[in-house]
């Protein structure tokens, strides 16, 4: 599928880092992990050229969190383990931006660096560790990319199993899927590496790092396209990680009251 874009053309992506931020997730650890291989997967047999690393970021984790990732460290050499104690997801995400993409790697004595690689060239995908990305995530982010798009604000949808149904009404009434929609989701969410440091990267904060981010980008003037074509099922729980996250909003809006019943 082609992608038609009025922005000028930026150069083609040839190196994706998927940033991953974990908190005590060993309920939805592995779904996640399994729809990021596979999104990895198609891209690789879509544009084989494209080198994709996957950094999971082990955040304070005191579960089962860090033996479920372990498994695709093991099994798949995309992946990679980043282990801090932060606490934050804007925090986790920047670290593991910066361990996977952008810092320069260790050496040892006598031998050369390794340059970093050109940041135009590298597109950075975000998503959640409650979170299930569809299989074609990644190849429709690099073609919004390779027709000029400097960040990519994909949907997402809560999980219906678990969760209230009035509830999922109320969230749905509010957010329908449509493109150019106005809602900005840590848990999808692309960015060409360049246009993230130009705007300062994710901040350091509990909640909104994305909103934070994405707005540096607009008051930058970088092309920042919003899609529903590339929707991510999130966890609906209203148990919240983060004060002011996407659970504690679910929470606040199932406690709003619904208007009362007008008579005809």
């Amino acid at each position: 599928m082609t992608v038609e874009m009025t922005a000028r053309r930026r150069p083609a992506i040839d190196t994706v880092a998927v940033v991953l931020p974990v908190h005590n997730e060993d309920q939805h650890l592995d779904r996640a992990l399994s729809a990021v291989q596979a999104a990895a997967d198609r891209l690789a047999r879509t544009r084989p050229e494209v080198v994709v690393r996957v950094m999971v970021v082990l955040d304070s984790c005191t579960d089962g969190s860090a033996e479920i990732a372990g498994r695709y460290v093991e099994a798949d050499p995309r992946f990679q383990i980043l282990t801090v104690g932060l606490r934050s997801a804007g925090a986790s995400r920047a670290a593991g931006i910066r361990t996977a993409v952008l810092g320069r790697p260790r050496r040892h004595p006598g031998q050369r660096s390794t340059p970093v690689p050109w940041r135009g060239k590298t597109w950075l995908a975000n998503t959640d560790a409650d979170s299930r990305v569809p299989p074609h995530w990644l190849v429709r982010q690099l073609e919004f990319a390779d027709a000029g798009a400097d960040a990519v604000l994909g949907s997402v949808e809560p999980d219906p199993v678990g969760m209230d149904p009035d509830l999922l009404r109320r969230w749905l009434e509010r957010h329908p899927f449509e493109e150019n929609h106005p809602h900005i989701y840590g848990a999808n969410f692309g960015v060409r590496a360049s246009a993230y440091l130009a705007a300062g990267g994710f901040p350091k904060q509990q909640s909104h790092e994305d909103r934070t981010l994405v707005q540096g980008l607009r008051s930058l003037a970088f092309t920042v396209l919003a899609t529903d074509s590339v929707r991510v099922l999130t966890s609906g729980r209203t148990q919240a990680r983060a004060p002011q996250g996407f659970a504690a909003y679910l929470r606040s809006l199932g406690r709003q009251v619904p208007p009362a019943a007008t008579g005809s």
